[in-house]
């Protein structure tokens, strides 16, 4: 279990840490913190000896949206959204982070054909649809986020970390993202079980398996937690247990790990879940689970 991780996210709630935290466990991953719960979080892990990861941002009202907008279409909201990252990593300097993630693409690529009624998005800069958005301008600004990521983080001692948001075409059906991993190792991945479950359900054209099998060994994280997909979308970020099947809409927990295992065995495993949802009994049962798994 010393790769297991918890989630702090939108508050630092200290009851949550004594139930959900284990002595062994990597650390702490937290989002959108006020001053005084940033300063709570990193006391007790000064106290406790625990690493720190940023979903990012660590704290809150640094922009309009939580994402950044680095693949934007416009110039304005696109180097805004670099300084956004700059601004809150300069902060994070006396945090020191293990890593700091961002969701890509932002904005996200929509296949049209597919129903995304069920995805929520914080507003309609959110995302476009595919045919609005080219192949080059994709991929000159996605090299753009590889280039600036990598340099940032060797000033600042940090791993970058890329959460795969909804995937489009450009990312599953093509080399690009695997090219550009290749040439900026610095960058690494965070695949989130519930969101590939639920795109793998929703969208035709996406192998959630197969998409794992090509990019788990590039995992720093994975995000842990499951959904319930059927006509829609039920129970999200519902913790993981060995009794919600497949065969109900849940995703295949186990399948999903054992890809990962066999690639990667050294990426850390954030339970990204409402654990106030199950018992004290269950929350242990879900890591001895997960433990016996890898």
């Amino acid at each position: 279990m010393e790769r297991f991780m918890i989630g702090q996210f939108g508050r630092y709630d200290h009851d949550k840490h004594i139930r959900d935290f284990r002595p062994n466990f990597f650390g702490v991953e937290a989002c959108l913190l006020e001053d005084r719960d940033i300063k709570k979080l990193t006391d007790m892990a000064n106290n406790e000896k625990f690493n720190i990861g940023v979903h990012f941002p660590l704290r809150t009202k640094g922009w309009r949206l939580r994402d950044p907008q680095f693949l934007s279409k416009d110039n304005d909201i696109r180097k805004s959204s670099y300084k956004y990252m700059e601004n809150e990593i300069n902060f994070l300097k006396e945090v020191k982070p293990k890593y700091i993630l961002f969701h890509y693409p932002k904005p996200v690529l929509l296949d049209k054909s597919v129903d995304w009624t069920n995805w929520s998005f914080a507003d309609d800069t959110e995302y476009y649809f595919e045919n609005d958005y080219s192949y080059e301008n994709f991929l000159e600004s996605s090299i753009e986020l590889f280039k600036w990521l990598t340099d940032i983080s060797i000033r600042n001692n940090f791993i970058p970390v890329l959460e795969l948001d909804i995937l489009n075409k450009y990312v599953y059906d093509t080399d690009l993202l695997k090219t550009l991993l290749e040439q900026y190792p610095q960058v690494k991945l965070c695949l989130d079980i519930g969101r590939l479950h639920a795109q793998d359900k929703l969208d035709k054209n996406f192998d959630s398996f197969g998409f794992t099998l090509r990019f788990a060994k590039y995992a720093e994280v994975i995000h842990l937690w499951n959904v319930k997909v059927t006509d829609s979308l039920e129970n999200s970020h519902f913790p993981v247990l060995p009794n919600l099947i497949p065969e109900e809409g849940w995703a295949d927990i186990e399948k999903y790990l054992r890809i990962i295992k066999r690639e990667n065995k050294s990426c850390k495993i954030l339970f990204e879940h409402r654990s106030n949802l199950i018992s004290d009994e269950e929350l242990k049962n879900c890591y001895i689970w997960i433990n016996s798994i890898l």
